[in-house]
């Protein structure tokens, strides 16, 4: 799908989402569409309705920031959404470049090891988990069973184990989608984020009508709950974090409630990494 397709189907999206109430104007009989016409877009967005229509039909050529802020006021986009909006236009407006993810520094993996009693790992954009400490790998064990590259989305949607390692794994999916559906507007020319998203399209129903939704958003913090096979149910929170020295990347480490059961388990599954 081009870029232009992507402004369409997300423009679309989210006009759909907001009713002419929710965003103060007045309703007056019957409507063929369920959310905004194209026309109160523009109005509310203070340009014309056939420069609004260009721009949903997909024709990014010369649209200004200035002019994107305005859309983004009139459809209530939320922080991510702005973003997700302003990268694809940009894109559409920018000759493509491969981006390049360099290799971790030593002193990277050093810190990772070094927090031995945190499970923390590093992930790229495309959910691939690139390395992880010994607590990390222990406690997602199951997901680092399988062979190639370790890809948290893939693990969500086509393991079936995930159901039950995961009591909230609809939820987790969720946010993984939101997750590369941010990355495809931050780099929509990376052609293995694209064959990633084929493939689990292709094998996974639950993935499709998730992606078809073009909700986007960031990874910042979370609670994860597991069942792990080894020291049983647990919860922990998790904080993500950039890696400035290699943007492309972040690192996610967690801790559970001090003094709470997830506590002891973390330090028994740190005992049993070591053993």
């Amino acid at each position: 799908m081009s870029v232009g397709d992507e402004i369409r189907d997300f423009l679309l999206a989210r006009r759909a989402r907001i009713t002419p109430e929710r965003a103060g104007l007045p309703s007056h009989g019957e409507r063929r569409v369920t959310g905004l016409r194209r026309e109160e877009v523009a109005q509310l967005a203070g340009v014309s309705t056939e420069y609004y229509a260009r721009l949903e039909r997909g024709s990014a050529r010369g649209v200004s920031d200035a002019v994107l802020a305005a859309l983004a006021r009139a459809l209530q986009l939320d922080e991510a959404e702005r973003g997700h909006l302003f990268n694809l236009v940009h894109a559409a407006n920018a000759r493509p470049l491969s981006r390049r993810t360099g290799l971790l520094r030593p002193e990277t993996l050093r810190l990772l090891d070094a927090m031995a009693t945190a499970p923390a790992y590093i992930w790229n954009g495309r959910l691939d988990v690139i390395e992880a400490n010994a607590l990390g790998r222990a406690l997602f064990a199951p997901m680092f069973d399988t062979p190639g590259v370790v890809n948290q989305a893939r693990f969500l949607f086509l393991d079936p184990r995930a159901d039950d390692f995961f009591p909230d794994r609809t939820d987790l999916a969720h946010d993984a989608v939101t997750v590369l559906r941010t990355e495809a507007g931050r780099d929509p020319y990376d052609e293995a984020l694209a064959d990633l998203v084929q493939d689990l399209s292709g094998r996974s129903r639950e993935f499709r009508a998730m992606w078809a939704a073009h909700d986007v958003g960031y990874r910042r913090a979370g609670v994860k709950r597991f069942r792990h096979p080894v020291v049983g149910p647990l919860t922990v929170t998790f904080e993500s974090l950039a890696i400035v020295t290699n943007p492309d990347l972040r690192l996610t480490a967690g801790t559970a409630e001090p003094g709470s059961p997830s506590e002891q388990a973390l330090r028994l599954l740190g005992s049993w990494t070591v053993t």
